[in-house]
């Protein structure tokens, strides 16, 4: 399997699943800065544009980051990073949605609107007056996570997850970016610490 790879937090997200379940991903790297994931040659593997995408050994190409994790995990044996059991599955994904929605898509919204803003003028619709308030609200979502962590090593309980690996990877983004890590929040500083301490983190 090929994974076409870039800087940034999306790519890490599957480097860092794949380095937790074990599969083996043949890299290869797409310039961002330069806007190659704008040209055509890698717009006619993924007409969104975005990295990473994952060529499976059919041939086909699949991207969107909770997908590509999905298939890796089903690929390589199904495990407790996405679940066991129906119960295990549902409770990862409602999760993963829940910290996709409250906490990284204000997170990265607000990098864009903000301190990225020079690199996605041209690429995108920019919201700049948006940007405080959506650091505000992922700021929020977070605090509300800490009062939930109370008593568990990871967001499921004892079981690590894909949940913990986008709100890891997000979260080290977001420290260099302008968003640090709120140390009030003492049971996501815990958890993160925990986190940073697998092999996986520097996938």
């Amino acid at each position: 399997m090929k994974l076409f790879n870039s800087m940034g937090p999306n790519p890490k997200v599957v480097r860092m699943f794949a380095a937790e379940c074990g599969a083996d991903l043949e890299l290869h790297e797409v310039d961002l800065m330069a806007a190659e994931n704008r040209q055509d040659e890698y717009l006619k593997l993924n007409p969104a544009g975005q990295l990473p995408a994952l060529q499976m050994d059919s041939g086909e190409i699949i991207s969107e980051i909770t997908a590509i994790c999905e298939y890796l995990d089903e690929v390589t044996g199904p495990s407790e990073l996405i679940g066991t059991s129906p119960a295990q599955r549902a409770e990862t994904r409602m999760w993963a949605r829940r910290i996709d929605h409250g906490i990284l898509e204000n997170l990265v919204n607000a990098f864009r609107y903000a301190e990225g803003e020079a690199i996605f003028k041209d690429r995108m619709r920019l919201l700049p007056q948006a940007a405080d308030d959506l650091k505000a609200l992922a700021q929020e979502k977070l605090t509300w996570l800490d009062g939930l962590m109370v008593g568990k090593n990871y967001i499921c309980g004892d079981r690590f997850t894909l949940a913990d690996i986008l709100l890891f990877v997000f979260l080290e983004f977001g420290s260099q970016v302008g968003q640090p890590l709120n140390e009030n929040n003492k049971n996501i500083a815990a958890w993160y610490k925990r986190v940073s301490e697998r092999a996986s983190a520097g996938a």
